[in-house]
């Protein structure tokens, strides 16, 4: 069975080794003096000694310590706190050192004899880093509380953060299954061919849309989706909407929040009458860290009162919380373009 020591913090051994050692060099220093330097077979035993009852001083010192933390623990109670341990660890060093000075003359070591100068001295120097360390012990304890509070905060924004992320995205495209299968429909009676080729593409669209659940993914992924994805549209639309994609290759690694592209496709075709004399012409291409996404305006006549920018919306939502950065959108007279960041790292937390 595994003994679990009491412990203050969880730095609280680090600093038993690195006191203890000079502790106990010290304490004896004071007990025998000199002679505690004379020859091999004082050093040794009597360093052992001292070590070694220092350590089980120490320890007794810490379950005290957190007996105290247990009944004060508020932020409020700290001088309180403080206070009764100072009080007690000076009690506890007394009988230490007592029991310390009289076992070295009980057990004739060398033939010492209790000290009592040598006593008092001692005590003031374990009163002294007893004091030291009790500060000490709850410096570290207060920065351990503080990164702790540091991180939870941050996995509680990162756990909200994907919550509004994949509630976000669960809202991207609500129409486009049934556009789909309408089409996929149309192809079966006029070329099975055809539908088999529509199928395999709308097949890769859906397993990228429902699978994928990361909160960003790199471009060169997200292209092969829009590829596919541009493939559904050829067929519904034919030659009436053309994207065009001109992509840098240092660029593709970069991240984006997964399906950006198509809903800046969709908002465009939805918007905009594209026919095969007139298309709507969609052109992507990168620009440093940036997408720039164009095309060209053809507004149709809206007789519905739908919220046809809600998707872009949800896209400026989500880079807002992904990293602060704002999607820019221009609505030129017969042009709108709209630069997309590509970021470089994973997540990024914003509060």
């Amino acid at each position: 069975m595994r003994v679990k020591l009491p412990h203050y913090t969880s730095k609280d051994y680090v600093v038993m080794v690195w006191v203890m050692i000079p502790l106990s060099i010290i304490l004896n220093s004071v007990i025998f003096g000199k002679f505690y330097y004379s020859q091999w077979s004082v050093f040794v035993p009597a360093t052992l000694i001292t070590g070694l009852a220092a350590c089980i001083d120490f320890i007794g010192c810490g379950a005290v310590a957190v007996a105290m933390k247990n009944r004060f623990p508020a932020d409020n109670q700290v001088v309180k706190r403080l206070t009764f341990m100072i009080g007690i660890f000076l009690i506890v060093s007394g009988l230490f050192l007592f029991l310390l000075f009289s076992g070295y003359e009980w057990i004739h070591f060398h033939g010492y004899t209790f000290n009592e100068n040598g006593f008092i001295g001692a005590y003031i120097s374990m009163g002294t880093v007893n004091i030291f360390l009790t500060f000490l012990h709850e410096a570290i304890s207060r920065f351990e509380r503080w990164k702790a509070n540091v991180k939870e905060t941050e996995e509680l924004k990162k756990t909200v953060l994907q919550s509004q992320l994949l509630g976000l995205k669960s809202q991207v495209n609500p129409h486009f299954l049934f556009n789909s299968l309408n089409s996929l429909s149309s192809l079966i009676n006029e070329s099975p061919d055809d539908a088999e080729a529509f199928l395999d593409e709308m097949t890769k669209v859906y397993r990228y849309m429902l699978r994928n659940e990361e909160i960003l993914v790199p471009l060169e992924k997200e292209l092969q989706f829009i590829r596919s994805y541009d493939a559904l549209l050829k067929a519904r639309y034919g030659d009436a909407i053309q994207v065009q994609i001109d992509i840098k290759p240092e660029c593709k690694p970069l991240l984006l929040p997964p399906l950006s592209l198509q809903v800046i496709i969709e908002n465009a075709f939805t918007q905009n009458m594209h026919t095969k004399s007139a298309p709507l012409t969609i052109r992507i291409r990168s620009e440093n860290d940036m997408l720039i996404i164009r095309n060209n305006i053809q507004r149709k006549i809206m007789t519905t009162d739908a919220d046809f920018e809600a998707g872009l919306d949800n896209l400026v939502s989500r880079y807002k919380l992904l990293s602060g950065q704002p999607l820019v959108i221009r609505d030129l007279k017969s042009e709108r373009i709209i630069e997309l960041p590509l970021l470089e790292k994973e997540l990024e937390v914003v509060a």
